[in-house]
């Protein structure tokens, strides 16, 4: 089962490098603009192309964006949120929809037998940068906990383009 290849330009080709300060692996496509009007979550493909599994469909690009979710991280936030999960039921649930549409997508383009969706979902809370990516790529209500932690970032784009070289492109 597969999906056609999402378009790219050129442009977001080389704001994505100049935002990771490499070229990206696997890129497929940008899946959610930043209010700026650059990237800040792609879509890549779940092999790489030397055929090696990369399970992480969304990939969060802005480094401005990483940075105030390190934070939160730091924080101890996922550490919180997963304790909630033991501890409510709905959101156990809502966060397990969120592991199934993840898989769902990517499996849309390639299935990855035996390989989990990204974060530490279905059942804790391992990465922010997933879950986040994850809820700006599927619009609010898909991922609860990535939600949650989109609401507790500051406004990243408030100062202009994260990148350089991609704000003159």
């Amino acid at each position: 089962m597969s999906t056609p290849e999402p378009s790219i330009t050129d442009a977001d080709r080389d704001a994505v490098a100049a935002q990771l300060g490499r070229p990206p692996r696997g890129l497929r496509g940008v899946a959610h603009r930043c209010a700026c009007g650059l990237p800040d979550v792609v879509e890549t493909a779940p092999r790489l192309e030397d055929g090696s599994p990369f399970p992480t469909l969304y990939y969060l690009t802005c480094p401005r964006a990483a940075s105030a979710i390190g934070t939160l991280e730091a924080d101890g936030v996922m550490k919180e949120m997963t304790a909630r999960l033991a501890e409510d039921e709905d959101l156990a649930a809502r966060y397990r929809a969120a592991h199934e549409d993840y898989v769902r997508r990517r499996d849309l383009i390639e299935e990855l037998k035996g390989f989990p969706s990204a974060g530490g979902m279905p059942d804790r809370v391992k990465c922010l940068h997933v879950l986040v990516a994850h809820a700006l790529a599927a619009g609010p209500g898909v991922n609860p906990l990535g939600d949650e932690a989109l609401a507790m970032l500051p406004e990243w784009w408030r100062k202009g383009p994260c990148a350089e070289a991609a704000a003159e492109s």
